[in-house]
């Protein structure tokens, strides 16, 4: 009996060694194969580097950093869902877009995002009942739309086999496949105003999903800019944990966008080699350019928020505009002619700021109380594709007189209400008038029932704190929002603050925050503290209480 067992032990060890080595097998090996399928298909001939990733964390990080350094603030947002149109991708994709945001704006506070609803019915609804939400009748200026817009499954697929069998005692077999699949996630950005598409601020990026081994065993990899982003996956992340890497992708995308920031810096794309950066770049100029008063307005708030500038943000030329150009052109090795062109934005986007000291006085401007007379019509900008000519610089329109780098007199602050009104009903709605007796910078705070307080201007709708005496501030004139009486009829307090210089950027977080949203400040007195630390006590303010009928 032994005699005939050995021998089948012996093919028995034979074929499970045999087996083994099958299985080790580089014939056997799938995954390559299938990898260079499929990025031949997805990306063609040209070979982009790649940068392994657990997340866009560091990505997010950096766009936190980069809003901070362009001063943006107050943009407010909507998020409806974000729809699963595929029907196969079983995940939270808005509060995935909610979590990035929120990591995106841990210092910055720069971006405020309100959730709600599944519909646009609801958008129309929300923003409509925006007033009865609290004192202030808020509308947020953007709403984010968008949806998992593809799937496509397997679309390269390999499977090998392979196996030996010793009957009737042992049959061995071993199988090895990989597949490789692209979600695709579509984002846009709409104006709460008319709910229409603002151009060019979407995100459309995919991903590749490769699928290999028992269960799900792969990597995902994601291409934006020239840059491969591979991320590893297991059984329990799948295709959740890939689309997590897209709808952070689609965040640093979609601000940068609308807030003008050069967000490819956060994705590790040289903006010099990169030919999609520079059609990027030529397309916010072009389309800023089109409408010089945004160009301007957008030139006039970063060179004053690099403390170049002190002057109206109002998308017209004058003196002090044209000197803080000049001057910041020169910082950059540029010539000092004042021109807006498209090599003094792109060099602008590209620079280094922290290493550009800003003069010990800014171009001041004071706004004449006459107005000035119509100005020529600018030269027409091309509206063509980015590779015509650039437009030339738009012409200069005087409406400033230049000013004196000291002020002849210190501030006073008037604040007012009409027909000096300090009772109001519960619900009534409450009409300020601020006039500095210079021109100012005015910041103003509302302490409500609850002793909250908030800073309610400068704001998402008015973002110039700069307020000429010749033309009183009207709140909340033709600002998209109200201040109105509170339901309990407890009494508030309005305070206002002027200043000779725009310090929004050197006062602290906790007195800056988000428009409209209650800060960690406890007291008026708090604010006050922290605006003669900032203006070393040079500031003017104005106090009004407001009570209950």
């Amino acid at each position: 009996m032994a005699t005939t067992i050995a021998p089948a032990l012996s093919r028995i060890a034979a074929g499970v060694a045999m087996a083994a080595a099958l299985a080790g097998c580089g014939s056997l090996d799938v995954k390559q194969s299938t990898v260079e399928r499929t990025e031949t298909a997805r990306v063609g001939p040209e070979q982009a580097p790649f940068r392994s990733i657990t997340g866009f964390s560091s990505a997010l990080r950096c766009m936190d950093n980069l809003m901070l350094d362009y001063g943006v603030r107050d943009v407010t947002m909507l998020v409806e869902d974000i729809l699963d149109q595929t029907k196969k991708v079983n995940a939270g994709t808005r509060d995935m877009l909610i979590t990035a945001v929120s990591d995106m704006t841990r210092r910055s506070r720069a971006i405020r995002i309100n959730a709600f609803g599944k519909d646009a019915t609801n958008v129309i609804s929300f923003l409509a009942s925006a007033q009865r939400q609290s004192a202030y009748e808020v509308i947020p200026q953007y709403d984010i739309k968008g949806s998992v817009s593809q799937l496509d499954e397997n679309v390269i697929r390999s499977q090998k086999d392979a196996g030996i069998g010793f009957q009737p005692f042992i049959n061995l077999g071993i199988t090895r496949d990989a597949a490789s699949s692209i979600l695709g996630l579509d984002l846009s950005v709409l104006t709460t105003e008319d709910m229409s598409i603002l151009p060019g601020v979407t995100s459309r990026n995919s991903v590749v999903i490769l699928k290999q081994g028992r269960g799900f065993d792969g990597d995902a990899a994601y291409h934006k800019f020239g840059v491969n982003f591979s991320m590893n996956l297991n059984k329990a992340e799948g295709q959740s944990q890939a689309l997590r890497g897209l709808v952070e992708l689609a965040v640093v995308e979609l601000m940068g966008k609308l807030t003008k920031t050069p967000y490819w810096r956060c994705l590790g794309a040289d903006a010099q080699a990169n030919e999609e950066i520079k059609l990027e770049m030529s397309d916010w100029y072009y389309a800023m350019g089109a409408n010089p008063v945004e160009l301007i307005a957008w030139f006039q708030y970063q060179l004053r928020h690099r403390r170049y500038y002190d002057g109206p943000v109002d998308g017209e030329f004058n003196p002090a505009i044209d000197e803080a150009i000049a001057n910041y052109r020169a910082a950059l090795g540029m010539s000092r002619e004042p021109k807006l062109e498209q090599a003094f934005f792109v060099a602008y986007l590209g620079a280094d700021h922290s290493k550009i000291r800003p003069p010990a006085q800014p171009a001041r401007a004071t706004v004449v109380a006459a107005p000035a007379p119509a100005p020529a019509a600018p030269a027409a900008v091309p509206t063509a594709a980015p590779s015509a000519a650039a437009p030339e610089p738009v012409p200069a329109t005087t409406v400033v007189a230049a000013a004196p780098a000291a002020a002849a007199a210190p501030i006073t602050l008037a604040l007012t209400t009409p027909n000096r009104q300090t009772r109001y009903a519960r619900g009534e709605a409450i009409s300020l008038m601020v006039q500095p007796s210079r021109d100012a910078h005015v910041y103003c705070y509302l302490q409500d029932e609850n002793a909250k307080i908030a800073r309610f201007y400068p704001n998402r709708f008015a973002k110039d704190s700069l307020v000429p005496a010749a033309r009183p501030l009207a709140v909340p004139g033709s600002m998209r929002f109200q201040l109105v009486m509170n339901a309990r009829g407890a009494n508030e307090t309005i305070a206002c603050f002027a200043t000779a210089g725009d310090v929004l950027g050197a006062l602290p977080a906790t007195v800056v925050g988000t428009d409209f949203e209650p800060l960690p400040v406890l007291t008026i007195a708090q604010i006050r503290s922290a605006f003669a630390q900032a203006t070393g006590g040079s500031f003017a303010q104005e106090i009004l209480d407001v009570q209950a009928k």
